[in-house]
């Protein structure tokens, strides 16, 4: 028999034994699986009772004293927003964190970015305090009409541009009040990005609200002799 009817002989009766196989109807019995553990894991459920632990519990808290890999930072200053004795918060952005993102540039471009996801709900694309969640309007133009949240203070006030930077920081990453804390859901870098990003907001908010400088009247230039 040459290989090709052996091979045409094959495709016959591969053919044949799937259609057998057919009972063109359903069936009660369990589906054949050649690997159950694939199928039917032994695991567990998230918040499911385990008696692997004498507390029960299947979800475990991390051991005491380690810290995840990508939130580890050996400068305390950059890590906390304060000197190395903790004896007040740092006046300013330390270099090394805008040495790593590259200069100042790339720094504030970050930290809009990330102040749009975390800060602007509450404190307004302009940090004016009225963000959707405290203002419900239709447009960013029409009044603010409050939804029983405690009012937030505008970026122009005096007390927040005398801040110094540290302090700000710190207040990103423990929370204020009604503030909740940004320290396990924003990168320390990130959160020193949104205080660059909240100082460029003061100063564009003081732009505006300066009275604009007098005309200056120039004198006339005498005409010369003829």
């Amino acid at each position: 028999m040459s290989p090709r009817s052996c091979s045409l002989l094959l495709c016959v009766a591969i053919a044949t034994g799937s259609l057998a196989g057919c009972r063109g109807q359903t069936s009660e019995d369990a589906p054949v699986l050649l690997e159950r553990n694939m199928y039917d894991q032994e695991r567990y459920n998230p918040e499911s009772y385990s008696q692997a632990f004498p507390d029960h519990r299947t979800m475990r808290a991390p051991v005491e004293g380690t810290i995840a890999r990508d939130h580890y930072e050996d400068d305390p200053e950059i890590a906390t927003g304060l000197l190395a004795n903790k004896s007040a918060y740092v006046m300013s952005i330390p270099q090394a964190v805008v040495q790593r993102q590259g200069g100042m540039d790339k720094v504030l471009a970050r930290g809009q970015e990330r102040f749009g996801i975390f800060c602007a709900p509450c404190h307004g694309a302009t940090g004016d305090g009225k963000g959707m969640v405290v203002c419900k309007r239709d447009k960013a133009t029409d009044p603010c009409e409050s939804r029983g949240f405690p009012p937030l203070p505008s970026y122009d006030d005096p007390r927040l541009r005398q801040m110094p930077d540290g302090q700000l920081f710190a207040t990103i990453t423990h929370g204020v009040r009604t503030m909740p804390a940004y320290g396990p859901q924003i990168p320390t870098t990130d959160r020193w990005s949104i205080v660059a990003y909240v100082r460029a907001l003061e100063l564009t908010q003081m732009a505006q609200a300066a009275p604009p400088p007098p005309p200056q009247v120039k004198n006339p230039e005498p005409e010369p002799a003829k």
